[in-house]
């Protein structure tokens, strides 16, 4: 009986030790599993943290652009509220280049100054001057580069002023002046 007892408890010590063993084999992990894993997680974290930074951002490029567009608003207003005050005198309401005069009267009035490297919409104003003036059909780029300078230039030269291919209100005045006799 005890031979029979000393057997039973090794049988059930030996399956308890397999149960151990088996389990042991298939549930831990090797550790470059493990630390794969942890890699994992840390860029998800990293990847939410991102997530609500963008969003973060976005929102305050909303309301970025929101003020830029109420600024706008705001200039347009006060200019159209200028040129109600004080209408154009000097410029005839029916010439063909109208608008482009208007644009060059406001870099004038604004005491605009441009030159090579010089970037924006009233560069553009310019170059679709020197176009017309020039009866030319270059591309607008809005990009005052070396082409445009030497246009300038030219321009300044035929109408006696200094010809250093800079921009300024006694350039945009001689372009009126131009546009108007057309």
């Amino acid at each position: 009986m005890e031979n029979f007892k000393f057997m039973l408890v090794s049988i059930i010590i030996l399956a308890v030790l397999a149960l151990v063993g088996y389990w042991a084999i298939f549930t831990i992990e090797p550790g470059n599993v493990n630390v794969d894993r942890q890699k994992q997680q840390e860029l998800e974290d990293k990847n939410k943290e991102l997530e609500k930074e963008v969003e973060g951002l976005k929102s305050e490029l909303g309301l970025l652009q929101a003020t830029q567009e109420e600024q706008v608003k705001q200039a347009e207003d006060a200019l159209i509220a200028e040129s109600e005050k004080n209408p154009p005198a000097t410029t005839p309401a029916s010439s063909k280049y109208q608008s482009l005069i208007n644009d060059l009267q406001k870099l004038v009035a604004d005491n605009v100054f441009m030159k090579e490297g010089s970037r924006g919409t009233r560069v553009g104003t310019v170059q679709t001057f020197l176009n017309t003036y020039n009866k030319t059909s270059k591309k607008i780029d809005n990009d005052y580069g070396k082409g445009m300078k030497a246009d300038v230039a030219a321009f300044q030269k035929t109408q006696g002023l200094t010809a250093d291919g800079e921009a300024g209100p006694s350039t945009f005045r001689k372009m009126i002046e131009w546009l108007k006799k057309q």
